[in-house]
């Protein structure tokens, strides 16, 4: 028995990296699957490989930017699979440029994503789970969620309104029985990351200053959604879960963390000495 039997979740942007394990995680523990993405091939296999572990599941090829479509896919889901339970919301892209010469497509895009194809979605599962007085969505955010970052004016706004849109809803809608939550991750090990940051700042920036010096694992941070989705957050609601691997607990860090403090304890033990 999975803590998830019998539960239909919608999940978007379905077809790789946090969406796809999210999928996995949650048909390991029973729910049955409701995948979008405008990836078609990406959601074939998905379906595929969730068919044959005997996973319901539903899947369509949805630009969530069209909120008649997104509508239509929830009606869908509940005609097909059943009451909708929760929905995590991953669909998401980023065009990295400098604001004086980001295009207004560069701007425009990001924001309607990652911004306003969310709200669509948790507008049309609200609007399902709200019949039942129970629910629970999560919205993928970022740590970019809580500072500034050159290059990327569009993600940024895009996901600090994201969790402002994430804690509006959790206060309408908890005392309705719907909780709304979101994880901002640090960089995680995916497409996106790999396609779109240079290495060198990937390993001299990001990953210098993450104490524990490594990417996120896409199946961490579907774990940590799981959670926040499952009776275990029951009193868990408007909240922003940093997983991070600890890059947001300090600041001034360099290598992993170990720059002053290697520095203060040779100079204490020469002291002594």
């Amino acid at each position: 028995m999975g803590r998830f039997d019998g539960r239909v979740f919608l999940i978007t942007g379905a077809a790789r990296g946090i969406g796809a394990a999210v999928v996995r995680r949650l048909a390991s523990e029973g729910a049955a699957i409701a995948a979008a993405d405008l990836n078609s091939e990406g959601l074939d296999d998905l379906r595929e490989e969730m068919g044959g572990q005997g996973t319901p599941i539903l899947t369509r090829t949805l630009d969530t930017r069209r909120s008649d479509d997104v509508d239509r896919f929830v009606a869908d889901i509940e005609s097909r699979l059943g009451p909708l339970w929760a929905a995590v919301p991953c669909a998401g892209v980023a065009r990295a440029r400098p604001a004086e010469s980001m295009q207004d497509d560069d701007w425009a895009t990001v924001i309607d994503v990652n911004l306003t194809g969310v709200f669509y979605t948790c507008r049309a599962a609200g609007r399902a789970m709200l019949a039942y007085g129970r629910g629970a969505i999560v919205n993928v955010a970022s740590v970019t969620a809580l500072g500034g970052q050159p290059g990327r004016a569009n993600y940024a706004a895009s996901k600090w309104g994201l969790v402002g849109l994430t804690k509006t809803l959790a206060t309408e809608w908890g005392r309705r029985g719907i909780r709304v939550n979101a994880v901002a991750p640090n960089g995680v090990d995916t497409p996106m990351i790999r396609d779109g940051i240079p290495a060198p700042f990937l390993e001299d920036v990001m990953l210098d200053r993450t104490p524990l010096g490594r990417l996120a694992q896409p199946h961490e941070i579907a774990a940590a959604i799981a959670f926040l989705l499952s009776d275990d957050a029951a009193y868990v609601n408007g909240a922003v879960l940093e997983i991070d691997g600890g890059l947001t607990a300090g600041f001034l860090t360099h290598r992993h963390g170990a720059d002053f403090a290697t520095k203060s304890i040779s100079a204490s033990q020469g002291e002594s000495a």
